[in-house]
């Protein structure tokens, strides 16, 4: 028995078979290496802007926005105009490492910028490493980013921060005797960036005879400084080297300002480098003979600074302080790299051409060592009448040291 089999064929209509064409072509498009290189460079970062750490994470911010604007102005990257995508980490280490395995994994960013403090970049240069990103951060200078062998990681600072106040500590280990202090005192926030700072800095002291009489080291969401103000005040040290940041530097000054807390020498990292908000904070005739070490003044003679301060002066009505700075450098070390690799792909590439050179930038000439670490030093700065200037090492100074603490505009 013969049998005829009959296959039935489906038939689709001519609109489906349309659009799915149509659908595909849009998808190869997309997908193609001509599409993928006329688009926008994307660059990710996760910031702290919310949360104890909010205050300089804003600042960054606003810098990296003022780089991209002017970048973009320019004719961008690689003639690609570029796209900030920015997150915010709250300022938690566990939110700072799923937003930038989301920048990598969802977001597919093309480059990753740095978040700010050692306390997050930590983990989130991990984060770029295991995937062979380059992590080029504003701020975060603890030894403990250098130890690891990491070989994408960049810091955009002058020098590491067990180096930021050695300048300050060798000018004071070298006054006369009459002049020099006698005791010292160093509270300290619990982060990897400050307590080396701090640890270095009283190593030269005791070593010039400086007598320690007060230490803490206090938790990173301290609010209430009383305590620490009536330790000093007991110990009545004649310098305070204070390790910290933001937040807590306003709140110590005011906690000493209130128990009549008054030494001769008053250094605090961090804080005073905020400018106008940090002024506006204690009061500006509190600032008079504070000393710090700064990366960044608006007055500097440095590569783009002149573009960046006016920009900065246009959008905010203020000055940039220096964690502003530094986010603009940043994006100059980027772009840089960018430009010497020729391929925004090459991470590698990108890496090995920063380890060979010198980047010009708003914070003067930067350089690397083969982990990543900057080879320079920091100049210290001082409030006087207002503002901030220059005053060690002595070649660089815009003005001599004035003597003393004197808060109350004394």
């Amino acid at each position: 028995m013969n049998t005829t089999a009959t296959v039935q064929r489906r038939s689709w209509p001519r609109t489906r078979l349309a659009a799915l064409f149509a659908t595909l072509c849009l998808l190869l498009a997309a997908c193609s290496p001509a599409a993928a290189e006329d688009g926008p460079i994307k660059i990710g970062t996760s910031l702290p802007l919310t949360g104890q750490i909010s205050q300089p994470g804003n600042e960054a911010k606003r810098g990296y926005e003022v780089w991209a604007e002017l970048v973009n102005e320019n004719g961008g990257l690689l003639g690609r105009p570029v796209q900030l995508i920015i997150k915010d980490d709250a300022s938690d280490q566990n939110t700072v490492v799923s937003d930038y395995n989301a920048l990598i994994s969802s977001d597919r960013v093309d480059l990753l910028a740095g978040t700010y403090t050692s306390l997050l970049n930590l983990p989130a240069s991990a984060i770029a490493e295991r995937n062979k990103k380059l992590f080029v951060e504003p701020a975060g200078g603890s030894p403990q980013m250098f130890n690891r062998g990491f070989r994408y990681l960049f810091f955009t600072q002058q020098a590491m921060a067990d180096q930021s106040g050695v300048a300050f500590a060798n000018w004071v280990a070298n006054l006369p005797p009459d002049q020099r202090p006698k005791t010292a005192a160093y509270p300290s926030i619990d982060d990897p960036f400050a307590e080396p700072a701090v640890a270095a800095m009283r190593g030269i002291l005791e070593q010039a005879g400086i007598q320690t009489v007060y230490e803490s080291t206090y938790a990173i969401d301290t609010r209430n400084f009383d305590t620490i103000a009536a330790g000093l005040k007991n110990s009545n040290p004649d310098l305070v080297v204070h390790g910290a940041g933001f937040e807590d530097g306003v709140g110590m000054v005011r906690a000493m300002r209130t128990a009549n807390v008054q030494p001769k020498l008053l250094y605090q990292m961090g804080a005073p480098g905020m400018g106008e908000q940090y002024a506006q904070a204690i009061g500006p005739e509190n600032t008079e003979g504070i000393f710090f070490s700064v990366s960044h003044t608006p007055d500097a003679a440095t590569s783009g600074n002149a573009e960046f301060v006016n920009r900065y002066r246009q959008k905010y009505n203020a000055e940039p302080p220096e964690d502003a700075a530094e986010a603009f450098a940043t994006g100059q070390v980027i772009q840089a790299a960018v430009q010497g690799a020729g391929n925004v792909k090459d991470q590698t590439a990108m890496a090995d051409w920063l380890r060979q050179n010198s980047v010009e930038t708003v914070l003067g000439k930067l350089s690397w060592n083969d982990n990543g670490s900057p080879n320079g030093s920091f100049p210290i700065g001082q409030w006087q009448g207002g503002k901030v200037k220059l005053v060690l090492p002595e070649p660089t100074a815009q003005s001599p040291v004035i003597p003393g603490w004197r808060p109350g505009g004394q």
